[in-house]
């Protein structure tokens, strides 16, 4: 297992203190997968930048499939850049593998017969890791789920955080989702002066 697995499976299984949405929890994931392949020694980081090492790849497909995506030549790719690139589309791409594993269904209305109502987990032994590590009080968990919106901001200085490494991947994820507002916000007020203008406001 890993923490974006853990984390998707909070994500679906507690209840926000803010609306979750899809981007933000993506930008997570891909931090929340680097941060494994960190710890894994799959890469290290030099500044800001990632750099791959010649590690085995990780048993998780998806952390494996991360991995193979890590750009090899100098320079290396930005850990902004790289979670940009990587979160795009990854909540989905993890909602869809947890389905395939039997770790959640969908939520059939009488007007939905396919799939598209509400992902439902099943009680799986993945699904109470997680919700262990949670009530554990994981700080890098704890980080990445404030930064979404599952709970409200940590303090400041977390305790039990003191890599300099994971600190910096748990600031590029704070970052790249504060980045990600301001483009909601910067459309909504497009949309709006469009709508006025039409209206002829």
């Amino acid at each position: 297992m890993s923490t974006a697995r853990d984390l998707v499976i909070v994500a679906l299984d507690v209840k926000p203190s803010r609306p979750l949405e899809r981007g933000d929890l993506s930008l997570a994931l891909a931090g929340a997968e680097t941060y494994d392949l960190l710890r894994a020694g799959t890469l290290t980081l030099d500044g800001d930048r990632i750099v791959p090492r010649p590690q085995p790849e990780p048993d998780d497909r998806l952390l494996h499939e991360a991995a193979a995506l890590l750009r090899r030549q100098v320079p290396y790719e930005t850990l902004q850049d790289w979670l940009w690139r990587r979160g795009n589309g990854l909540t989905s791409t993890y909602l869809t593998a947890l389905e395939q594993e039997g770790e959640l269904t969908w939520e059939r209305g009488r007007w939905l017969p396919v799939r598209g109502g509400r992902p439902v987990l099943t009680d799986t032994r993945a699904r109470r890791r997680a919700a262990c590590r949670w009530a554990a009080d994981e700080p890098v968990l704890l980080t990445l789920a404030a930064a979404v919106g599952i709970l409200d901001e940590p303090a400041a200085t977390e305790p039990g955080i003191t890599d300099d490494a994971t600190l910096t991947v748990l600031a590029a994820v704070h970052d790249a989702v504060m980045e990600l507002e301001a483009v909601r916000q910067r459309r909504a007020i497009e949309d709006a002066a469009f709508a006025n203008l039409w209206r002829g406001v």
